[in-house]
């Protein structure tokens, strides 16, 4: 069943990736009215989302970000699929690097990078900074159910050269790495909720007490590691810039928490500039205490 699910989706996928742009966001105006007007995906958690992480806006004013995010939305999930085909030329036009000469001098320091992103505007594309970086880069992602669909995503974000690694695997890699002298660029997206089980912290987010993740603090204080964050701005309709954002090049020097405190307060001016560019279907707040 999911090999006939696979090779029922992926001649339409790989179809899409090929269009020129014009009529492919064409097809995502189609999709957003779609999953916006008729399936409603989500929209219920949306709302909510943006209800209690923005109450000082009115109705209406939440409203208008409710329905940019879902136009943005539906031009991630396409340009996903484009990069199924895209060439690195393509890929350098139209995802920049602002200040890559920062990640060239943390390179030098001779320690490994952790790079923290978050679920916002296009953190796919991030991948491309494996093109112009002398470590080898690291992504951590979720592994899918689907073993097909698993390794299309993987073929996809290994494209540029960058290594994947699932969320299992990732402290046995980096503890190899460091054993060997290997240095790399270490990706992670980790402001999304921990499981119930998971949770050691709660940080203020968005002004509600939630749990986070604290892998990234942990590992980074572990092996030493260079601790940065990709800042994505969206200039335009399939145009991204990328500003790294040093977080700390000394992690065992800071309190308990620190990194992670920094990283999450990063991602909250992001959201506050253009809220409608975060990732707002998961239930980031389902488990929250008040502030």
């Amino acid at each position: 069943m999911q090999f006939l699910a696979f090779i029922i989706a992926y001649p339409f996928l790989w179809f899409i990736s090929i269009l020129p742009f014009r009529i492919f966001y064409w097809i995502s105006d189609i999709v957003y009215f779609i999953v916006y007007y008729i399936i409603r995906y989500r929209k219920e958690t949306v709302r909510n989302n943006l209800k209690i992480t923005l109450p000082h806006l009115s109705d209406k004013e939440r409203l208008v970000i409710e329905k940019k995010f879902y136009q943005h939305f539906c031009d991630q999930f396409m340009e996903m699929t484009k990069t199924m085909t895209f060439s690195h030329k393509e890929m350098d036009k139209r995802f920049k690097i602002t200040n890559l000469e920062l990640m060239k001098e943390y390179e030098e320091k001779g320690k490994s990078i952790m790079l923290l992103a978050s679920h916002y505007a296009n953190w796919e594309w991030l991948v491309a900074l494996n093109l112009k970086m002398s470590y080898q880069g690291v992504a951590v992602y979720k592994k899918i159910a689907n073993r097909y669909f698993d390794k299309l995503i993987k073929d996809i974000r290994s494209k540029y050269n960058t290594v994947l690694v699932s969320t299992e695997k990732t402290i046995p890699l980096m503890a190899d790495n460091n054993r060997k002298g290997i240095l790399c660029v270490y990706g992670l997206v980790s402001d999304q909720s921990p499981k119930t089980a998971q949770i050691a912290h709660w940080e203020s987010f968005m002004g509600i007490e939630t749990p986070v993740h604290i892998g990234p603090e942990l590992l980074s204080k572990k092996y030493n590691l260079n601790v940065v964050f990709a800042k994505i701005k969206k200039v335009k309709r399939g145009y991204y810039e990328a500003t790294i954002v040093p977080i700390t090049d000394d992690a065992k020097s800071l309190p308990n928490y620190e990194i992670i405190h920094r990283y999450i307060k990063e991602v909250e001016k992001q959201i506050y500039e253009a809220p409608e560019y975060y990732f707002w279907t998961h239930k980031r707040w389902k488990h929250h205490q008040n502030a």
